[in-house]
C-alpha cells in the first residue's frame, strides 16, 4: 500500500455460541528501519498509530481504513504487520504483514533496493528480446511524438507511461517500485557503476562486474550511450524544484504549469550533452530515461498537491489550449493504449493495453487524459492508481 489509506476488513471467526462482541486494537508493528501504519473508520488524511473496534460475536465484518504513516516507507515486505489485540488483554488474535510501497528519491535507497530495482529492471529489458522493447517503441518520432510531446497531454501521457512501466516491474518483482532522480540535486549514488554507471570518454556507460545492466540491449545495440555532462556531484542548469512549482503556484493553473516541459523536464535531458538520452525518439533506450520522467511526474504531483488540484472537473488541473490536436484533451483515451486510432495519430499500438495492478482497478486499461490526474484518489469516490512520491502527502 502507499501514503493513500484502502479499505481492511476485520471480523471475528469461530467465536463460540453465545460469546460476547469483542473489544480489539488495530495498531502496527514495525522491524528496524521499516515502515509504519495509520488507521482510521473514514477515509482520511489524518489517520491514528491504533484504533479502536469492536469485532461482532457473529462473525460481521467491520471496515476500516488502512494507510502508510507519511515518510515512513517500507524498504521490503513485512518490514511492517497489521496486529489486532484484544483490548483488555492485549493478546494478539490477529497478525498481517505488509509494505508501504513508495516511489523514493534514488539517491536514497538502500543498496537492497536498489539492487532489486535494477534486477527486475535487466528482466523486462531481456538483454534486448523483453518487453522493455515496448516502451522504447512507444517513445519514437512521428505521430507517437505528437501523443508523448508538445502539448498539455505531456504530463498525463507520461503518468500513464511511467504507471505502465512499474507494474511491468513489480510483475517480475511485487516489492520493486520506480526511483526518481532529482535532478535539481548531486546524486552521487546514482551517477555511480554500482547503480546508472558512468559514460567513459566515448560515451559507453561503464558498470561494476556482475551488475544487472551488463547485459543491456536496445534497439540491437549492446550497451548505454550516454554524454558525460551529468556525473556523481553534477547540478545540472534548470529551474529546480521550488522555481518549478512556482511556475504556477498555489493558486495558478496547470497551464502555468505545464511550461516545466521545456525547463527543467527538456534540460534535464540535454545536461548530459550526448548520448541517447538526448533526443525524444532514442531517449527510452538509456534506463536513466524513466528516472528522470519519475522526477518530472514527482513535480507535477507535488505541485497538485501544494496547489489542492486533483478534480479533473477543476479547470485548474487540466487547461487544454485551442489547437491542440487529439490526444490533448481532457476526454481523450491515451494512445498507445487505446490501441490503433485513425489518422493523425498512431495506428500501432505496441504493448497493449495498460498493466493491470492487483491493488486497484484504476486509471483502468484504456487511460484517458482525465484518469490520471487523480492519481492518489482524493476525491469522493475516487480510486487510487497505487502509487505515491516519498515526500508528496495523501491529502483529502
Amino acid at each position: 500500500m502507499t501514503w493513500r489509506p484502502v479499505q481492511a476488513e476485520l471480523r471475528l471467526i469461530d467465536a463460540p455460541a453465545g460469546s460476547a462482541d469483542i473489544d480489539v486494537i488495530v495498531s502496527s508493528a514495525t522491524r528496524t528501519n521499516g515502515g509504519r501504519m495509520v488507521f482510521a473508520d473514514t477515509l482520511t488524511h489524518q489517520g491514528q498509530a491504533s484504533l479502536p473496534v469492536t469485532l461482532p460475536a457473529s462473525g460481521a465484518p467491520v471496515t476500516i481504513f488502512v494507510g502508510g504513516e507519511f515518510q515512513t516507507a517500507s524498504a521490503s515486505h513485512g518490514d511492517v504487520a497489521i496486529e489486532v489485540r484484544e483490548a483488555g488483554t492485549n493478546q494478539i488474535l490477529g497478525s498481517r504483514p505488509v509494505m508501504v510501497r513508495i516511489r523514493k528519491n534514488a539517491n536514497g535507497l538502500t543498496a537492497t533496493e536498489r539492487d532489486r530495482f535494477l534486477a527486475a529492471l535487466a528482466a523486462l529489458n531481456g538483454s534486448g528480446t523483453g518487453p522493455y522493447r515496448d516502451f522504447r517503441d512507444m517513445h519514437v518520432a512521428g505521430p507517437p511524438d505528437d501523443e508523448a510531446h508538445g502539448g498539455p497531454g505531456f504530463l498525463p501521457w507520461h503518468r500513464a507511461y511511467l504507471l505502465d512501466f512499474e507494474r511491468s516491474l513489480q510483475k517480475i518483482d511485487a516489492e520493486v517500485s520506480l526511483p526518481y532522480w532529482r535532478f535539481d540535486q548531486a546524486a552521487p549514488k546514482v551517477f555511480n557503476r554500482s547503480f546508472m554507471g558512468v559514460p567513459d570518454q566515448n560515451g559507453q556507460v561503464q558498470f561494476s562486474a556482475g551488475h544487472p545492466l551488463l547485459s543491456w540491449v536496445a534497439q540491437g545495440s549492446a550497451g548505454i550511450l550516454r554524454g558525460r555532462g551529468v556525473g556523481p556531484q553534477t547540478v545540472p542548469g534548470l529551474r529546480d524544484e521550488t522555481q518549478t512549482i512556482g511556475l504556477a503556484g498555489p493558486n495558478g493553473s496547470f497551464a502555468s504549469f505545464a511550461g516545466m516541459q521545456g525547463n527543467p523536464h527538456g534540460r534535464a535531458h540535454t545536461s548530459h550533452l550526448g548520448g541517447w538520452i538526448t533526443i525524444p525518439s532514442t531517449a527510452p533506450r538509456d534506463p536513466l530515461f524513466f528516472l528522470l520522467h519519475c522526477n518530472v511526474d514527482r513535480l507535477w504531483a507535488k505541485w497538485q498537491w501544494v496547489a489542492t488540484v486533483h478534480d479533473p472537473a477543476d479547470p485548474r488541473a487540466f487547461t487544454p489550449s485551442a489547437g491542440f490536436p487529439a490526444g490533448h484533451r481532457l476526454a481523450d483515451e491515451l494512445w498507445p493504449w487505446s490501441g490503433p486510432l485513425q489518422p493523425p495519430r498512431p495506428t500501432t499500438a505496441p504493448g497493449g493495453p495498460l498493466a493491470d495492478s492487483p491493488m486497484t482497478p484504476q486509471p483502468g486499461a484504456l487511460p484517458r487524459i482525465r484518469d490520471m490526474i487523480d492519481y492518489l484518489g482524493t476525491m469522493q469516490g475516487a480510486g487510487h492508481h497505487a502509487f505515491a512520491y516519498d515526500d508528496v502527502p495523501f491529502q483529502i
